[in-house]
């Protein structure tokens, strides 16, 4: 499957050029299964077969990077409060953890959405719960793009250093992702039976 992913990717950056990679990093940007990791180190060969620019694939992936988050934001942010309030509760979620999520992401947000771009899984999740917290749109979108191209241009630039064996890329920064997940899978049971013990003192 994955080998399929990636094919029909560099097939679409292939065929359409910049549109391809700004669409290909839209949809990395919000929960489709799109690795930038595959995305960016094709979109460096590209550069080296000079068919892009190192400029305009920067431009390209930073333009996908912003209005795939935006879109997840805006669908938090439309929907994510009403939903959590309606089935939060089959979730262990109630207004109070709407309300610290609100509270962090008014004090913390920049930094929040900042360095999650750099983190397997998260980054492309991110997005929903700004939206949800209902941080401010400029600022969402600022730190989105700023710490979206330092992690875009990382992967170019890796890509261009190995010309056709671009897909090493993915190779291995794929194991981090299964770190990543696990670390989620973790602090994610660890919220639970807080949250479980909470409502059970509650009683």
């Amino acid at each position: 499957m994955v080998e399929s992913l990636a094919e029909w990717i560099t097939s679409v950056l292939s065929s359409l050029g910049y549109p391809g990679l700004v669409l290909m990093m839209a949809l990395e940007s919000m929960i489709a299964p799109v690795p930038s990791e595959v995305v960016m180190p094709f979109a460096g060969f590209l550069v080296v077969e000079g068919r892009f620019t190192f400029l305009g694939a920067t431009l390209a992936s930073s333009l996908g990077t912003l209005l795939g988050s935006l879109a997840s934001y805006l669908l938090g942010r439309w929907g994510g409060y009403p939903l959590v309030l309606r089935f939060g509760k089959y979730l262990l979620l109630d207004k109070h953890h709407l309300d610290i999520a609100h509270s962090w992401f008014e004090k913390r947000g920049e930094v929040t959405v900042f360095v999650c771009r750099f983190v397997p899984v998260v980054r492309h999740l991110i997005s929903i719960p700004a939206g949800v917290a209902g941080m401010n749109l400029w600022r969402f979108c600022v730190f989105s793009v700023i710490g979206g191209t330092i992690w875009n241009v990382f992967l170019l630039y890796l890509g261009m250093r190995l010309g056709e064996r671009w897909d090493l890329v993915e190779e291995y920064t794929h194991e981090l992702d299964y770190v990543a997940l696990g670390a989620i899978l973790v602090a994610a049971a660890w919220w639970f039976r807080s949250q479980w013990k909470r409502r059970a003192a509650l009683r």
